[in-house]
């Protein structure tokens, strides 16, 4: 034992001794920000095989594409156009549309202050009675208005149908599209917080079967639902519960048993996936026309990820945390047998490699706050969601209400997005995520003044359009590199509980975001980016007090996530760490002989 330990110094001091040359210094990281004995296992299972490459298509990249659809359908489904009050009459005149409204609607002040024809109100008369309009005088006109009659008419020029028009969730029941969307959010808090907790109690794999199917049941319950505002509610809420966990279950497992430079590489497909998804949408309603044929076709394909159910592994990452040693075995030769490898270790022989640590006793998310630097940083990443998804709903749910076509309007949002992971991969890469967060944070503060600014003035109505669309570049940017955080700071054994903690508090703040939208629609249009602007400029400087995790391995323990990024400079980029000897790449770590052996065995094979 005294000779392995020596042979390990030696080696710590020829590399500290190359380091030095490099400029990068070994007493400035924590040893266990490199050290990863799983790494090594992964490698003669195959971290970057036909598995990986499967698994990232199907389940990270494919079940985002169709879950940001059921996700994110309802959003157009619940689009409410442009309405006033039906007024009988008009088919006994010659008069335009136009001039029928001004005869029988008051106006009233929009969003903007300007005048408009009232939504909800009619004059108190009644126009069908009138025979002779040519003796007929407009000052005959009563100014005394009453409520809308005999229903509302919709201006179809984009939508033949939505929720809302079919049922005239309009005027006092114009909350009704707004309770939805904070349903959904309270919902999803609830659902981060259990199904977050399941998935490092019980299992990442449990969790993402019981969202699949809660996702496709819920959506597909609520189209079948809407004659009901109550039963609506419900599905809507199923929905909620378990949409989070439908992204993070797959992502955390696809990470956990790739290569740390792969780990970029994983929250790119995830995002983009879910921009491609995002953007077909609104083309498929365009071209539907009608809500309820629209929602079945986004709705159904979650469902149909359940074909390749025979893919699906548990992550041997968390089951060798939760010291199921047999079961991470079974594991791991699934995905050797898969990539052609073999996969020869014994259970008593893994568990010798991990039989220097001990098994981390947590308490669920109390446990996220067990000490000063694991506290920082989960307050921090909480914050940083906060913006991400109170900035996102809002514009994604102004862009369908703003002028021009709704369809395009999501679309310029939604296209955006994709380069903007490409520009977010890049800088992450190189210049560490927490540089990336804070400046994509600080710049949509900067460009949220103009918009404040010209915002009243319907002249420069697509400069504002253009602006919103950039905010969405920095906005997608910024989730990308707060997401990929996420994932890399907290431990294997809190990692999909940190992660829902982020979703929590993204959910419960991010239950302003309808009454911010509900705001500027109706109240001031400039309302949603005084308060947006505010929080970009708190997210920007928050982030950089956040560790740097570019380079570094996934924490699997308590006291490694407790200890994460304190050597780190706070006016510096990322070093990637010095090259391992040659003998250390191809044996393992020196101080876990079973990694040596099982490369004999394969080399013997």
């Amino acid at each position: 034992m005294k000779d392995k330990f020596e042979e390990a110094n030696s080696r710590k001091a020829s590399r500290a001794s190359r380091a030095s040359q490099g400029n990068f210094s070994l007493m400035d990281v924590a040893e266990s920000e490199f050290n990863d004995p799983f790494q090594q296992l992964m490698a003669k299972a195959g971290n970057h095989g036909r598995y990986q490459t499967l698994y990232n298509f199907v389940f990270v990249g494919g079940l985002a594409f169709s879950g940001a659809m059921i996700y994110m359908n309802i959003i157009l489904a619940l689009n409410v156009p442009d309405h006033w009050c039906m007024v009988p009459g008009r088919e006994n005149t010659n008069f335009t549309l136009e001039e029928w409204r001004d005869i029988t609607l008051p106006k009233e002040n929009d969003n903007r202050g300007k005048p408009k024809f009232s939504k909800c109100e009619m004059f108190r008369a009644n126009f069908s009675e009138i025979t002779d309009w040519s003796a007929w005088n407009i000052s005959d006109k009563t100014n005394k208005s009453e409520t809308c009659q005999n229903g509302w008419s919709y201006d179809k020029t984009w939508y033949e149908s939505t929720i809302p028009t079919d049922h005239n969730w309009v005027c006092t029941k114009d909350l009704f599209v707004t309770n939805v969307f904070v349903v959904g959010r309270v919902t999803e808090v609830v659902g981060s917080f259990i199904l977050g907790q399941m998935g490092d109690s019980y299992g990442r794999r449990l969790v993402y079967y019981i969202s699949v199917v809660f996702c496709s049941l819920g959506r597909i319950g609520s189209i079948m639902c809407t004659s009901s505002y109550t039963w609506f509610l419900i599905m809507s809420g199923i929905v909620g519960l378990s949409v989070n966990s439908l992204f993070q279950s797959p992502q955390i497992i696809g990470m956990e048993i790739s290569r740390e430079e792969d780990r970029s590489r994983i929250a790119f497909f995830q995002s983009c996936g879910w921009s491609i998804g995002t953007t077909l949408m609104p083309l498929l309603y365009w071209w539907l026309g009608h809500w309820d044929s629209f929602m079945w076709l986004t709705s159904v394909p979650t469902a149909m990820v359940l074909f390749f159910s025979k893919y699906v592994i548990e992550s041997p990452r968390w089951l060798i945390s939760k010291r199921r040693f047999r079961e991470a075995i079974v594991q791991l030769q699934k995905i050797a047998k898969f990539n052609g490898h073999r996969f020869d270790m014994t259970e008593k022989e893994l568990a010798e490699i991990y039989s220097r640590e001990k098994q981390d006793v947590t308490y669920g998310i109390a446990s996220l706050f067990s000490g000063w630097r694991l506290a920082r940083n989960t307050i921090i990443m909480g914050f940083s969601w906060c913006v991400v998804a109170v900035s996102y709903f809002t514009l994604v749910l102004f862009s369908s209400r703003m002028a021009g076509n709704p369809f395009l309007n999501f679309l310029y949002q939604s296209v955006v997005e994709i380069p903007a992971y490409i520009v977010g991969r890049y800088l992450g890469d190189t210049y560490g995520r927490r540089f990336t967060n804070s400046v994509s944070f600080l710049i949509s503060f900067v460009t949220c003044v103009p918009i404040i600014m010209y915002a009243t003035d319907e002249r420069h109505e697509y400069l504002m359009i253009y602006l919103a669309t950039f905010i969405k570049f920095l906005n997608a940017l910024t989730f990308f590199t707060v997401n990929l955080q996420c994932l890399e700071i907290y431990p294997t054994c809190m990692r999909q509980t940190g992660v829902a903690l982020g979703t929590i508090l993204a959910n419960a703040i991010g239950v302003l975001a309808p009454y911010l939208v509900y705001l500027g629609t109706t109240v001031n249009i400039r309302a949603p980016y005084y308060i947006l602007g505010v929080l970009f400029l708190l997210g920007g400087i928050g982030a950089l007090f956040l560790p740097e995790t570019l380079h570094k391995k996934l924490p699997d323990t308590m006291e490694e996530a407790g200890h994460f990024g304190q050597h780190d400079k706070f006016f510096s980029l990322p070093k990637p760490p010095p090259a391992a000897d040659q003998d250390d790449d191809e044996d393992g770590l020196p101080t876990y002989p079973e990694l040596a052996s099982l490369r004999r065995s394969e080399m013997a094979a």
